[in-house]
Order: structure tokens, then C-alpha cells, then sequence
């Protein structure tokens, strides 16, 4: 192994040796570019010890680059911990400000092996036992043309819109690698499963709606594998950015294109929701995401994970294009109107909303998203934007998820098992697992599930009785991407207490991203009577505006 280097001026200089600046202004500090050449010594073996050690302890120390800021040692730390090092680079030059004896900026330019070019900017200081150490710093990788692990293929565009005066004209749609687009191949998230996919002849009718409405396709975005995921963590190209929340997962299985409309690369997620798999990567990132109504949006030339509950919806970064893009999807005679706030003209034409609550709900979250949901739901009442919620008992939690796990689990394997068998070792760890247990699904167990299903639906009906159900979108934060195995499947099952309501009901939900916890975003669901689809995100758009 070759020993790791700084350069400076095409000059390498091994291990933590003194670098020459291309500029200075001030009198130099002792020990400063010593400490510099030891941070980029430490950055080229990818030593954790070391590298914690040139950043300053606290919480008032930072580091901010293209994905967002972290903010405390701890949080860099364990960012720092998650990825498996940098590219190795060379510094062109060096350029360093004195303020005073005690503190210094250094803006670094440098060279990547790869190509391209980044730069850094640091403030050090120097502590009280004459150690140097960064308290700021601001990174610029080159940028890559395609991050693979947001986008499977992108064009400019990858495929044409069908008009330019459309209502939709001039979006851009990121698809999910589900969707058949005319002429490409459905990847599912799995590169085996790419290798032996046929192009489709046909583009699916989710997307061709989006095309005659004006948008194009600027590219295929990652999924979780056979979207059997609601945490975005693919093991074969890897975990997208989560660009709110530095460090964290971007929530799956929708993870591509959620990650492409957060960062600005595509103004409309196509996605799908079978068991939150939009609203919970909106809430994670801070979008907009709707799961449409049970079987609202034609799901032809979609591959399928559970037919059941699959849904087709669409994550975007304002209501207004949400709005577009739900109105150009869906068949506008089978919507239900519900007026916000106003009090109707004609109750029975547009009657107005009406909102409930479930403790048991609230209470699956973790105890910051409980207060944020609570915390924020006072506001809009108190601001005059939402009526008190009527308190419901929405029946048995964790009975509920069973029905729901059964009959997801069996439709899984039927529609996908005799892949699985035939590619032994193709899926990631989580996924293959889930689809073991799937292929032991007992067909009594799962008559049974759906007998239970159509009871668990017939109460929700009665006891939301036309109400639109509030309940947080997910039931944490955006976990960690360091957490481990066991964290990850308790924030899963917890969060899909939350969500699977919306699939046993066949209802659409939308998440909205009006709450905070600790700077980061948690979605408001709004789960709604079938067909109240563009009901919704005018409420939800209110709501937001006012809140």
C-alpha cells in the first residue's frame, strides 16, 4: 500500500509535514500548517481517531457541504463514521488569512485522482494546549455528472414531453425504477434483476399521463429492491442523500426520486405507496408526497410488489405542483370536494372538512415527533386553520399491522417468488430476508388476514365516517445511516403502525412538511375518504400556508 500524501503544487509531501501556502496574509502561526498537512494525512487514511481529533469538541463546531450542515462534533463524527473514506487528493493550493495569533482561515483547493477539482474552506483555532483544531468548515466536492445512487439513467431529457403548453410544462419527472417507459428496461433495484430485463414496448399510463400534461422524464431513479423497503438503503448502489438531514437515510422505498426532487434535480416524483413508501420519504426530507387513492391511478406496466395495497403517487417540493400533477392523473369526476376552513355554500355539494385524531396513533411515535405533532396541531387550532379534532379509536394497532403484514408478505411472494428462487444470493440482507419469510405464508393464514381486513376496513369507515384522519407521517426523524440492523426494524414496525391504516382502507394520504424536530423535518399525514385525493392537498396546501 502506497504511503498517504499532501500534496501542494504537484509536490508530495508524505504524512504530517509542513505544506508551503500559495498565499498568506498575516503572520503565520506556529504549528498551523503543521496541523493542516496532519488533518489531510488523517482525511487519506480515513483515520476516524485522528480525524475527531483535529475537529473541536462541542456543539458549537460545523461542517457544511452540498447534502446540508451538521452541526456539534457528534454530529460529524458520526457522519464521518458512515461513509467509507474519501477519494484520494492532491492540495493545488493553499491559501490562508490570519485573524489573529489564535485563529485562522484556510481555503484549501484541491485535486482529486478522480478529476475535477474541490475546495475547503476551514476556521482553526488554536485551543489552550497550543493544539490546533477546525470549529468551521465548508466542503465542495466536484460534482458528479449522475449520483447512482439517486439515478439509474438520466437524459436531457431522457424522455421527451408529448406537448409544451401543457399544465405540467417545463417539470421535470423523476420516475421510480418500477415504471415501464417505452424503449427502457425496469431495473427494480436490483442489478440481476436488470441484467435480465426486457425493454418495455409500451410506457405505463401514470407516466404517459404526466407526458401529455407537458412534464418530461429527465431520468430513472433508484428504489429500494422490489420497493420492499421504507428506508432507502440499497445495498447494491447505495443509500441517496438526505439533503434536510446530512448523515441520515432518505426513507424508502421511493428513495431515488424523493432525493431527486429534494435536491432539485426534478420537480416531480413518480413514485409508488404500498406501505408508505412516498409519505414516509417525505417526511424524512421535508416534500410533499401523495399516495393516491386505492386504485385511482391505472397501475398497468407498474411492477407490482403487493396489488393490494400498491398504490401510484408523486412527491414534489410545493403544493402547487403536487396539486398539477394529482389533477392531471386522476378522473376528476370520481373526486370528493371538502372544503378547508369556509363554511360551504351547499353542504351537500361541498361539505366542509372534518378532522380526527387517534391517541393510539400518536402514541406509536417516538416521544419528539409525539410533542412536534402535538406542539403543531395546537397551533393551527389555535391559529384558526383547523377545527378541534374529534378524538376516534381506530381499533386494534398492532392486529391491524398483522392483517396487513400477512397479505402484503404472501402478494409479495406470489408476485415475485419465482425470481427470488431462481437467483439465489441477488438480494440485498433486509430485503432477502423479508421475502424468506414471505415464502413461508401459510394460504389459510392469509384467507384469514383478508377476512379480518374487510372487518378492519368496515370500522375505519364507520368510525372516521368521512373525517380526515391527523396523524405524523412516519414515527421518527430520519434515522442514521450508521444505525444498526436492529434500530432500522424498530423504526420500520413502528412506522408502519402509522402507515398501514391507509392501505387496509384503500385511502389516500398525504404527507406535508409542516413540523421540526431538533432542526429536522417530520411530515403531518392527512389521511382522507377514498377519492378525496385533490381534496387533500388543498387542505394540506392551507394548513401549510398558514402554519
Amino acid at each position: 500500500m502506497s504511503e498517504p500524501r499532501t500534496t501542494v503544487h504537484g509536490t508530495a509531501v508524505a504524512g504530517p509535514a509542513a505544506v508551503t501556502p500559495t498565499t498568506v496574509t498575516g503572520d503565520l502561526p506556529e504549528g498551523l500548517l503543521e496541523a493542516f498537512a496532519g488533518y489531510e494525512d488523517a482525511l487519506a487514511r480515513n483515520d476516524l481517531a485522528a480525524l475527531d481529533a483535529y475537529f473541536a469538541p462541542g456543539e458549537s463546531t460545523l461542517r457544511g457541504d452540498a447534502t446540508g450542515l451538521l452541526v456539534g462534533h457528534d454530529a460529524i463524527s458520526g457522519f464521518r463514521g458512515a461513509r467509507s473514506g474519501t477519494l484520494a487528493r492532491g492540495i493545488r493550493s493553499l491559501h490562508v488569512r490570519v485573524i489573529d495569533p489564535r485563529h485562522a482561515v484556510i481555503v484549501s483547493v484541491n485535486a482529486p485522482d478522480a478529476g475535477g477539482a474541490g475546495l475547503v474552506t476551514q476556521l482553526w483555532v488554536q485551543g489552550d494546549s497550543g493544539s490546533w483544531r477546525v470549529e468551521v468548515a465548508q466542503v465542495a466536492a466536484p460534482p458528479a455528472a449522475v449520483n447512482p445512487t439517486v439515478w439509474r439513467l438520466v437524459g436531457t431529457p431522457l424522455v421527451p414531453a408529448a406537448t409544451d403548453t401543457g399544465p405540467l410544462a417545463g417539470e421535470t419527472i423523476a420516475v421510480k425504477d418500477l415504471f415501464d417507459l417505452a424503449g427502457f428496461t425496469v431495473g427494480a433495484g436490483n442489478p440481476a434483476y436488470l441484467r435480465g430485463a426486457t425493454p418495455a414496448t409500451v410506457t405505463a399510463p401514470a407516466v404517459a399521463a404526466l407526458l401529455g400534461a407537458g412534464a418530461s422524464v429527465r431520468g430513472i431513479a433508484q428504489t429500494d429492491e422490489f420497493a420492499y423497503s421504507i428506508a432507502g438503503d440499497n445495498e447494491h448502489y447505495g443509500t441517496p442523500p438526505n439533503v434536510r438531514v446530512p448523515g441520515g437515510l432518505p426513507g424508502g422505498s421511493s428513495s431515488g426520486p424523493a432525493a431527486a426532487v429534494a435536491l432539485g434535480q426534478a420537480s416531480i416524483g413518480l413514485a409508488t405507496d404500498t406501505a408508505g413508501s412516498i409519505r414516509v420519504p417525505a417526511s424524512y426530507q421535508g416534500l410533499w408526497g401523495l399516495r393516491s387513492t386505492h386504485d385511482a391511478v391505472d397501475r398497468t406496466g407498474l411492477l407490482p410488489l403487493a396489488p393490494t395495497f400498491d398504490t401510484v403517487g408523486w412527491l414534489t417540493r410545493t403544493p402547487a405542483v403536487l396539486r398539477a400533477v394529482a389533477a392531471a392523473s386522476l378522473d376528476p369526476a370520481r373526486q370528493v370536494t371538502l372544503a378547508p376552513t369556509a363554511e360551504p355554500a351547499d353542504a351537500l355539494t361541498n361539505p366542509p372538512a372534518r378532522f380526527a385524531v387517534s391517541t393510539a396513533l400518536v402514541f406509536a411515535a417516538a416521544d419528539d415527533v409525539q410533542a412536534a405533532f402535538v406542539t403543531g396541531l395546537d397551533r393551527l387550532i389555535r391559529a384558526g386553520l383547523l377545527p378541534e379534532p374529534d378524538l376516534v379509536d381506530v381499533g386494534d394497532l398492532a392486529e391491524a399491522l398483522r392483517i396487513f403484514r400477512a397479505i402484503q408478505t404472501a402478494e409479495a411472494w406470489r408476485c415475485n417468488g419465482d425470481w427470488v428462487t431462481a437467483h439465489p444470493g441477488a438480494l440485498g440482507t433486509a430485503v432477502a430476508s423479508r421475502f424468506e419469510i414471505a415464502s413461508r405464508t401459510d394460504p389459510a393464514a392469509e384467507a384469514e388476514a383478508r377476512v379480518a381486513m374487510a372487518a378492519a376496513r368496515a370500522r375505519l369507515d364507520a368510525v372516521l365516517d368521512g373525517r380526515i384522519l391527523l396523524l405524523p407521517s412516519a414515527s421518527s426523524t430520519a434515522p442514521s445511516r450508521h444505525a444498526n440492523a436492529a434500530t432500522i426494524d424498530a423504526t420500520r414496525t413502528a412506522t408502519l403502525t402509522l402507515t398501514s391504516l391507509a392501505g387496509i382502507g384503500g385511502y389516500p394520504a398525504l404527507s406535508v412538511p409542516l413540523f421540526e424536530v431538533h432542526g429536522k423535518p417530520v411530515g403531518l399525514c392527512l389521511v382522507g375518504p377514498r377519492y378525496s385525493d385533490l381534496a387533500l392537498v388543498e387542505v394540506g396546501a392551507e394548513l401549510a400556508a398558514g402554519g
